[in-house]
């Protein structure tokens, strides 16, 4: 780990409030992930935030309305996010998002597949689609137009709008967990 995580007692108050924003929509979407260490201080992605507060509070701000104005299915999201963590290798991201995953009702062999960066064969459609566009973009970097055009029919064109911005989102994590050599909770990497 590059960065510490910033205990906060000493933050400043606007970071402080930033600290605290988080850890409360965490709490409230996320608490069976490991988000703070033993004194009380954000960890994964969060430290880089508050570290480098003039570019990591409007990231802050843009993951969250990721979150908070969700329209795609949490299944579906979670299919993207852990094609992303996979395609990154990013360590945390795959942590969080395997047990996010499973409590969003992938299966664990979904999310072992998805984890590993492979395509599980069950997927639904709108699934299917969300890993394909996901691995075009990550991989290749151009989608294809029947890519695109399937991916309109079955997200719509506000899903298809979504989706790209939660693969930039979350590639923005990724890159700053694997900048800042982020681990795993409790793992000594």
């Amino acid at each position: 780990m590059r960065l510490a995580p910033l205990p906060p007692e000493t933050l400043s108050p606007e970071l402080r409030e930033v600290h605290d924003g988080i850890v409360n929509l965490v709490a409230n979407s996320q608490e069976h992930i490991v988000m703070l260490d033993a004194q009380g201080a954000l960890i994964g992605p969060f430290p880089a935030l508050l570290h480098f507060p003039r570019f990591g509070i409007p990231a802050a701000l843009f993951q969250r309305s990721l979150n908070t104005q969700a329209r795609l299915p949490n299944r579906l999201r979670q299919v993207a996010i852990l094609a992303v963590g996979a395609s990154f290798g990013a360590r945390y991201e795959l942590y969080a998002h395997e047990i996010t995953g499973t409590h969003a009702g992938l299966r664990p062999a979904q999310v072992a597949t998805l984890a590993s960066g492979g395509r599980p064969n069950d997927l639904a459609d709108d699934e299917s689609i969300a890993f394909d566009v996901t691995k075009c973009l990550l991989d290749k970097h151009v989608l294809p137009n029947s890519t695109y055009e399937r991916a309109i029919q079955l997200l719509g064109k506000d899903g298809v709008g979504e989706l790209a911005f939660l693969i930039g989102g979350y590639s923005l994590i990724s890159i700053l967990l694997n900048c800042f050599d982020v681990p795993i909770p409790g793992i000594d990497l």
